[in-house]
């Protein structure tokens, strides 16, 4: 299901009550472990995390008057997703991450390029999470991004 909101409230009022909970404890836990520096705005219908035009004029190259996107997290069908650009512009932080999931969850990690899914909402690694968000701040992201993103 879609959800289409102006802020990240209206999203998390829109789902069903047994995704409310998990969508809030994720937004906890990265408005409080996030490097200072990033937003929070919803960006392509889901409630995320960004480097604003503020920080970053150029905005996104698929988009210039979107900013550059980090994280973002839904309630999907079947599935909370975790969307982490991070990692799929950083082999090292992909391999951290891979290489720890298994010590804070019992199923097998299911992800693709940069989205995690979580399909059992009562086994989300959410200290795994936290530490994750603590791990790149805009600055980085930005040197990132513009090193292996841009340069494609």
């Amino acid at each position: 299901m879609k959800y289409v909101a102006n802020s990240v409230e209206a999203y998390i009022d829109q789902l069903p009550e047994e995704r409310k909970e998990v969508i809030a404890k994720l937004r906890t836990i990265l408005q409080e472990n996030l490097p200072e520096g990033f937003s929070e705005q919803v960006n392509y219908n889901m409630p995320s995390f960004v480097v604003s035009h503020a920080v970053y004029p150029g905005g996104y190259h698929c988009d210039p008057k979107l900013p550059l996107p980090f994280i973002s997290y839904a309630s999907q069908k079947n599935f909370v997703a975790l969307y982490h650009m991070g990692i799929y512009a950083n082999k090292e932080l992909m391999d951290w991450f891979v290489a720890e999931y298994p010590k804070h969850c019992k199923y097998k990690l299911d992800m693709g390029k940069s989205c995690i899914r979580f399909k059992k909402m009562n086994d989300i690694p959410y200290e795994l999470i936290a530490e994750l968000a603590q791990k790149m701040s805009p600055s980085n992201w930005i040197d990132l991004y513009e090193t292996n993103v841009m340069k494609k």
